[in-house]
């Protein structure tokens, strides 16, 4: 009767299936980490894309960039940033107009003014890193930043040019 009436004691310890859970979460997390470790980067990845692209000068990159017309969109905006520099969002369109898939491709796109002066430029990556591929007859959109621009300096015009691609067929 005394063990009915007297306090309980709990024991305290430890409870092996949480334990168990536990290693088991931490093998499944280090296992994940160590498969993710042998893919390349995203810069490995991207240059050897890049290596792999037709450059000016070639038959194929002649007759495939006489089918690809890149255009500006009004949308494009400049923006003043908090330390009196400019930055533009700069916003286009790319359409295919020609019979091949393009699986891979390059621009660069220059800010100029009004004698054609770079003031600014930069070389962007389309397909595959914000599209897979550009169909024949698609249209796709493409967005970018360009910073750094002062007050002063003479905006007039964007400039579009194909500097790389590469063909599925």
């Amino acid at each position: 009767m005394e063990s009915f009436l007297g306090e309980k004691v709990e024991r305290k310890g430890i409870n092996k299936g949480f334990v168990v859970g536990i290693v088991v979460g931490l093998i499944v997390i280090a296992s994940g980490i160590w498969l993710l470790s042998f893919r390349p980067s995203v810069d490995d990845q991207k240059a050897k894309i890049v290596e792999s692209l037709f450059r000016e000068g070639s038959p194929e990159f002649n007759t495939v960039t006489k089918d690809i017309v890149i255009s500006t969109d009004d949308r494009t905006v400049e923006s003043p940033n908090g330390f009196g520099r400019i930055s533009m969002f700069i916003v286009g369109k790319i359409r295919n107009k020609g019979t091949k898939t393009i699986n891979a491709l390059e621009v660069n796109v220059s800010v100029i003014d009004q004698q054609n002066a770079v003031i600014k430029e930069k070389r962007v990556l389309v397909v595959p890193t914000q599209r897979e591929s550009i169909s024949p007859g698609e249209i796709i959109p493409i967005t970018l930043t360009l910073d750094g621009f002062d007050r002063k300096d003479d905006r007039a015009n964007i400039r579009w040019k194909v500097t790389g691609l590469r063909t599925e067929n």
